[in-house]
């Protein structure tokens, strides 16, 4: 962009407008036919490519296959994998193994490279170019280069002929093509190139003395450069070499009109047509799985459709602005005028800038999936489209954002969330984003108007050819709507803050526990987390704060119907206080709600639930349960289930004994997922004791989910006794009497680590949390704890951590295990 503008500066937008209309048709209909020929030489390279892999492909196949992938590649780059990923498809059923597949697009590749390096050779050895001074250079033409060239190349085609012996690679074994092959390559290379460049020296305004030579040796260096920048389609750097080497001989604006026009020719029809073939392709294939296709891509797509949406919304508001910062066209507002009153022509002018800035604002609520900012954005792209004809017949402006207005209307179902439209704060990624839209648009009016010079009154001038006065209100319009809407941001009320819950929130938590299946909702009556609920308060959402995490533990609670927009009032506030949303141990139902608002997801293990209506002591597999249950038994043991109301009168003994498992276990309380001992707390809760002889030696909290669906313990302590497995004989009895009483499941927790996969394809995480869960014994007792679950017979269920990815990862995890162990000397101690 620097160096176009340094190139410009003394030109104007209309010079660079009319250059393109200059193109005569007969110039531009031999463009397009040696287009055709360079793509139809690029079937060449993939027919030799199948000849030295020693495959037989039908040519019909070969040619759609190539012209395909470099449509592809010409704009995308990155040829390897834009172009094999395309002809491994167009490929398939053909039984090409990679190794073959590997070939090809080795053989493609150095046919393209020496095309460049024979071609390029010639002419820069025989008409060679100017090279700008330098200093480290030592020579000041092309003309060293070329010959550099065609040493490579000779070295080449001497390489095939003495060379017939394969080379070993890493396991692949290469051999150079036959001789004969050899100059195929130079002529196949050689023919695109002059294909290509003759295409654009057909775009060039006519009547330019100019040799043809001169112009292939600037193209080639130009797009060699493009090509070594690995900027897809070489975009920008193709152009600024361009001007620079053909600057002095070309006019700069009729060179930038014939570089625009050579990128639709070459670049931008073909990729329209290949796109059309590959989607015909596949859709002719496959035409009986196409409808089961689009249901399944419709599942998966499901969660990335909004930010789609979000893009080509910002993209609408983009081109809104844009177009008010450059002129309309003169012949179009003369017929305007004879129909419309030039009021009516400035204010559509005014109002299709500031629609482009509120588009710009919407795309961040279509990214949040509000369902206003879908209405607000389809009334907007419709007054878009109005305001484009009004303003100066401008139809290819409302062609656009008819088409994004086709594509956004049947996505209502995609945005469901019932918020507020501008509730949510702007992300430094986004704002950046719009700044770069403003400055974008006052440089293309600046270059368009460098002729005009300013005054003030060009702010109060209303004629037909005052587009520099539109330019000036529209643009300010659109900047101060933005700005006031950030304006009224700021001073908007405070979203929620963080803070313990008080005994109110408490009974309010307690409500929604009694309606959830899942007994580990109880843990929010803790009273250590804080408590988001949902604006009609019969959903909420657990959570700590430690560093920038907001760890929620589990799902949210409360009404299945409200947990997609509490997950996103959740995620909101997080980001107002510019911390990371994670939630732990999610459920595998709930994924893709973290999913939508851009969370990536980590297994943590797996959680064990047995089945209370198969449980009994019955067979051979339960003979070690019953055998403990039964020595219990008779050494004393007596199962008791205290009801709540019972409770407070034992806190004194259940203290004692908390206190002396905590001395034997030399460890402290923890938090946050894991109960501590807290009376308030175990005063909401029934509790199951075992006692010998009348005295109380083990006890557990019980904590329930509703209509009798789960029942679990949570705090559980024991003294020191002779009796041994007195916490088995706690487990044993709890569960036949859960069984008795109509419960359904008996949750016995998460085993961490446990259940992920360690195979060589498995995700990094998966891997070494393998490894810990074999090896880290020393730790934790990892594979003991899931032996003593697994003795039940329980079914295990993954859970997941929700969470920002990439290096967050580490700081997400190294916060949980600080709310968990109560600070950072809970982790290194026990």
């Amino acid at each position: 962009m620097w160096t176009l503008h340094k190139e410009l500066k003394n030109y104007n937008y209309h010079e660079v407008i009319a250059h393109l209309r200059d193109v005569p048709l007969p110039r531009l209909l031999l463009a397009f036919a040696f287009t055709c020929l360079s793509f139809l030489t690029l079937t060449g390279f993939d027919a030799g490519g199948l000849a030295y892999a020693g495959r037989r492909i039908p040519y019909r196949r070969t040619a759609l296959a190539s012209f395909i992938s470099y449509a592809f590649t010409n704009i995308l780059g990155f040829a390897a994998v834009t172009g094999g990923v395309v002809r491994y498809r167009l490929y398939a059923g053909f039984d090409l193994s990679l190794g073959d597949m590997a070939r090809v697009l080795a053989f493609c590749a150095i046919t393209f490279w020496v095309g460049v390096l024979f071609a390029g050779g010639l002419t820069f050895s025989l008409n060679p170019l100017p090279i700008p001074h330098l200093g480290w250079l030592p020579f000041g033409t092309t003309r060293p280069i070329g010959i550099l060239f065609l040493t490579l190349c000779s070295a080449y085609f001497l390489a095939s002929v003495f060379i017939r012996k394969p080379m070993a690679i890493r396991g692949w074994e290469l051999s150079f093509p036959r001789p004969s092959m050899v100059l195929a390559q130079f002529a196949l290379g050689s023919m695109d190139w002059l294909a290509a460049g003759t295409v654009f020296y057909f775009l060039l305004p006519p009547g330019l003395a100019i040799p043809f030579t001169t112009v292939l040796s600037a193209f080639i260096a130009a797009c060699v450069l493009g090509l070594v920048s690995y900027v897809p389609g070489g975009l920008g750097v193709f152009e600024s070499a361009m001007i620079l080497m053909m600057g002095s001989r070309i006019p700069a604006p009729q060179l930038l009109s014939s570089l625009l026009l050579f990128r639709v020719v070459y670049y931008v029809v073909p990729l329209c047509v290949a796109a059309l073939s590959l989607t015909g392709f596949e859709a002719y294939s496959k035409k009986e799985r196409v409808a089961k296709w689009a249901g399944f891509l419709d599942k998966w797509l499901f969660p990335l459709m909004p930010m789609v949406y979000s893009v080509l919304c910002f993209l609408g508001g983009v081109l809104l602005i844009f177009s008010g910062s450059t002129p309309g066209m003169e012949n179009r507002l003369r017929w305007l005028s004879g129909f419309i009153p030039l009021p009516v022509l400035e204010t559509s002018h005014l109002f299709a800038s500031i629609t482009g800035a509120i588009l710009l604002l919407l795309s961040q609520g279509l990214r949040r999936r509000v369902d206003a900012a879908y209405h607000a954005a389809i009334a907007l792209l419709a007054a878009g489209i109005v305001f484009s004809l009004l303003k100066g017949l401008d139809y290819e402006e409302a062609l656009a954002l008819g088409v994004l207005l086709l594509a956004l209307w049947p996505a209502q179902r995609h945005f469901y969330r019932q918020a507020s439209l501008f509730g949510s704060s702007f992300t430094s990624r986004w704002l950046l984003a719009v700044a770069l839209v403003f400055a974008g648009a006052i440089w293309l009016g600046i270059f368009s108007y460098k002729h005009v010079a300013y005054s003030h009154e060009l702010w109060w001038r209303f004629s037909l050819d005052g587009n520099v006065s539109r330019f000036l209100r529209a643009t300010v319009g659109a900047a101060a709507f933005v700005l006031l809407a950030g304006i009224s941001r700021l001073l908007a009320p405070a979203h929620y803050s963080p803070k313990p819950p008080d005994d109110a929130d408490l009974e309010k938590a307690e409500a929604v526990v009694r309606t959830s299946t899942r007994s580990g909702a109880c843990l929010a009556l803790l009273g250590d987390k804080s408590l988001m609920f949902s604006p009609s308060g019969k959903s909420f959402i657990m959570y700590g704060v430690e560093g920038r995490s907001w760890v929620a533990l589990g799902d949210p609670v409360g009404q299945v119907s409200e947990f997609p927009e509490l997950v996103w009032l959740f995620k909101d506030s997080c980001d107002d206080y510019a911390a990371l949303p994670v939630f732990y141990q999610a459920e595998p139902a709930f994924l893709p709600l973290y999913v939508d608002i851009g969370l990536s997801l980590v297994k943590l293990g797996e959680e064990a639930r047995v089945d209370l209506s198969a449980f009994s002591l019955v067979g051979n597999a339960r003979k070690d349960l019953r055998y403990i249950c039964h020595r219990g038994e008779k050494e004393g043991l007596v199962f008791e289930m205290m009801p709540r109301e019972a409770v407070p009168s034992l806190l004194g003994d259940l203290k004692q004994i908390s206190d002396e498992w905590l001395a034997l276990k030399h460890t402290r309380e923890k938090g946050f997922s894991l109960g501590y001992f807290d009376a308030p707390y175990l005063a909401r809760f029934p509790v199951a004791v075992i006692r010998k002889e009348g005295k109380i030696l083990a006890f557990a909290n019980i904590i329930t989910g509703g209509d009798h669906q789960e029942l679990s313990i949570d705090l559980m302590r024991h003294r020191p006794s002779d009796s041994k497995d007195v916490m088995v004989f706690l487990f044993v009895k709890l569960m036949l009497w859960g069984k008795e009483n109509g419960y359904a499941w008996f949750n016995l927790g998460m085993a961490p680590l446990a259940g992920l996969d360690s195979r060589p394809l498995a995700p990094l995480w998966n891997r070494v949390g393998a490894v810990i869960f074999r090896h880290g014994e020393h730790f934790y007792n990892f594979q003991g704890l899931r032996g003593f679950k697994d003795q039940f017979d329980p079914v295990w269920e993954p859970r997941y951590l929700a969470s920002p990815s990439g290096l967050a990862l580490p700081r997400v995890l190294t916060n949980i295990a600080t709310l968990i162990s109560g600070g950072v000397g809970g982790i290194l101690g026990k």
